[in-house]
C-alpha cells in the first residue's frame, strides 16, 4: 500500500458541511481548487494507493512525521510564484529539504501580467529558485502550467523538458485522454452558466454583465471564499462595491435566486451538464464546464490564465481586446468550442509522460481507458450534495441556524489555531528552559570548582 500526502484543503471523500468549510477555508480561498484536487485524486488513487490531504498545513517541524508515515508528497499549485505566496514557498522549501521521501510538484504557475516581458525579474526569484532546487532533489522533473511559467524558470537557470515541463492544469485530465464537448444551438432561451472575478478589469466586468442579461435563463457561479460566506450567511459584502459585480446579496442575481455556489465537484458537474453555455473570467469555472461537456468561452485577464487557455487550446477571447461594442453573439458565432477537445489527447499523453518520469503510480498505467475506477466507486458512496441555497431564500429560522452553525465552527477553528500556537510556544519555552537549566548547571559546576580552588588555596596558606 502506497500512502501519499497531498496539498489540499479537503479530500473529495470528506463530507464537511458549508459552515465548516467557510470557517476553515477548506477551499483555499477559491472553490476552483476543488476541481484540480478532485482530478488528481481520481487519476492517482487505486485500491493500493491512499491519498491524504495536508489541509494546507506547512510545518517544517513535521518533516520527521511525514517521512515516517508517507511514501511521497504531492504538491499541486496554482499561481504560487507570486509575492503573497513567497513566505509559503520558503516554508515549503524548508520542509522539502528536511524530507527524505519523494516530492512531486504537479503543476505550478507564475502570476504575472497578461503580456509579460521576456526576462522580467521578480522580488521572489530567489524563493522560486530555492523551491525548485529543493523539489528537484526529491523528484525527476517539475510540472508547470504553461509556457509563460516555463520561460520564467528557464530564465532562472532551469532546463525545459529536463528540470521542468509544461503539463497544463491537472484538472483537464479528470475524464481521461478524450474530452467530449456537446454541440448545441445557443439562443436567448438557452441555460447559461456565468462566472466572474471581482478582480477582473472594468471592461471585462461590463461585458460579462451585459452579456449575461442577453439570456433569460442565466445563473451566476461564484468561487471566492468571501462569496461562500456571503451566500451562506448573507454577508459581509465584498469590497469594491463600485464595481459592476454582484458584491452583495442585495444584487439582482441574489434577489432573483440566480446564484449557485457548489462545494463539491459532482454537484457542480451535474449542474453544468444541464447548461448550454458557460462563459466568464474564472479559469476553473470554465474548466468545470468543459469537463461536463458544456461549450465554454473563457476570458483570460492575466498571464496565468492566458498560458493555460493557450496550452489547452480553449475557446477564449482575450480580456484586453474587449470593448464596449463587443457582442456575446458575435463571440459565439466566431467560437470554436471543439478546439479544446482536439488538443486534449496530446496534452493528456504529455501529462502521463510527466507522471511516469516521476514514477508516480496512476490508473492509466495499463490502458488509457480503465474500467471500474476505484475512486469513482468511493465517490458514488458519498452523500449527494447540492448547491448552497442562497441566504436570501431562507426563512428567518433557517438563517439563524446557519449563523449558529458558522459561529460554532468559527469558534472551534479559532480554538484549534490557539491550541496549535500554544503548543508551539510551549515547545519554544521548553527549549529555552532547557538552555537556562543547562547554563544554570554549568554555572553551578563552575561555582563549585571556584569554591574548591579557593578552599585549596586557603588550606595551603594555612
Amino acid at each position: 500500500m502506497k500512502h501519499f500526502l497531498i496539498r489540499a484543503g479537503v479530500s473529495p471523500l470528506d463530507n464537511f458541511d458549508a459552515a465548516y468549510m467557510a470557517a476553515n477555508n477548506s477551499i483555499g480561498s477559491n472553490v476552483g481548487n476543488l476541481v484540480y484536487a478532485y482530478s488528481i485524486f481520481r487519476t492517482l488513487m487505486k485500491e493500493d494507493v491512499k491519498i491524504t490531504p495536508d489541509y494546507y498545513k506547512i510545518n517544517p517541524n513535521q518533516a520527521a512525521f511525514i517521512n515516517e508515515h508517507y511514501d511521497g508528497y504531492i504538491i499541486p499549485l496554482a499561481d504560487a510564484f507570486r509575492d503573497k505566496f513567497a513566505p509559503k514557498l520558503r516554508a515549503y522549501t524548508d520542509l522539502i529539504n528536511r524530507l527524505t521521501i519523494p516530492v512531486y510538484v504537479v503543476g505550478v504557475g507564475l502570476s504575472t501580467d497578461f503580456d509579460p516581458k521576456a526576462g522580467q525579474s521578480y522580488a521572489f526569484d530567489d524563493d522560486v529558485r530555492n523551491f525548485v532546487k529543493a523539489v528537484l532533489n526529491k523528484s525527476a522533473i517539475v510540472g508547470v502550467r504553461g509556457q509563460i511559467t516555463a520561460d520564467y524558470l528557464t530564465g532562472l537557470g532551469f532546463r525545459e523538458d529536463i528540470d521542468h515541463m509544461v503539463i497544463g492544469c491537472p484538472s483537464m485530465y479528470m475524464n481521461g485522454r478524450e474530452l467530449v464537448v456537446r454541440d448545441t444551438t445557443i439562443t436567448k432561451e438557452s441555460i447559461i452558466s456565468v462566472n466572474n472575478s471581482p478582480k477582473s478589469p472594468d471592461n471585462v466586468l461590463d461585458f460579462i454583465d451585459r452579456s449575461m442579461r442577453e439570456f433569460d435563463n442565466h445563473h451566476f457561479i461564484p468561487q471566492w471564499l468571501r462569496e461562500l460566506r456571503m451566500s451562506y450567511l448573507g454577508g459581509p459584502d465584498l469590497p469594491n462595491s463600485d464595481k459592476n459585480y454582484p458584491y452583495s446579496v442585495s444584487h439582482s442575481l441574489y434577489q432573483e435566486d440566480r446564484v449557485r455556489y457548489f462545494l463539491d465537484v459532482p454537484s457542480w458537474h451535474q449542474f453544468l451538464e444541464s447548461t448550454d453555455l458557460s462563459f466568464g473570467a474564472r479559469l476553473h469555472g470554465n474548466v468545470a464546464a468543459i469537463l461536463a461537456g458544456t461549450p465554454s468561452i473563457i476570458i483570460p485577464k492575466d498571464g496565468r490564465m492566458r498560458e493555460l487557455a493557450e496550452y489547452h487550446n480553449m475557446n477564449f477571447i482575450y480580456g484586453p481586446e474587449i470593448t464596449d461594442e463587443t457582442s456575446i453573439w458575435d463571440v459565439i458565432e466566431q467560437s470554436d468550442f471543439q478546439s479544446v477537445a482536439r488538443q486534449a489527447p496530446a496534452n493528456f499523453d504529455r501529462y502521463i509522460h510527466f507522471l511516469n518520469q516521476n514514477k508516480i503510480p496512476h490508473i492509466y498505467e495499463e490502458t488509457n481507458h480503465p474500467s471500474d475506477i476505484y475512486f469513482d466507486k468511493l465517490v458514488a458512496e458519498m452523500p449527494q450534495r447540492e448547491a448552497i441555497p442562497s441566504f436570501f431564500t431562507l426563512s428567518q429560522n433557517a438563517k439563524s441556524k446557519r449563523w449558529m452553525s458558522y459561529v460554532e465552527e468559527e469558534k472551534k477553528a479559532q480554538e484549534r489555531k490557539f491550541n496549535a500556537q500554544k503548543r508551539r510556544l510551549d515547545k519554544k519555552v521548553k527549549a529555552l528552559q532547557s538552555k537556562v537549566d543547562f547554563q544554570k548547571r554549568t554555572l553551578d559546576r563552575k561555582a563549585v570548582k571556584t569554591a574548591l580552588k579557593a578552599a585549596n588555596l586557603f588550606t595551603k596558606k594555612s
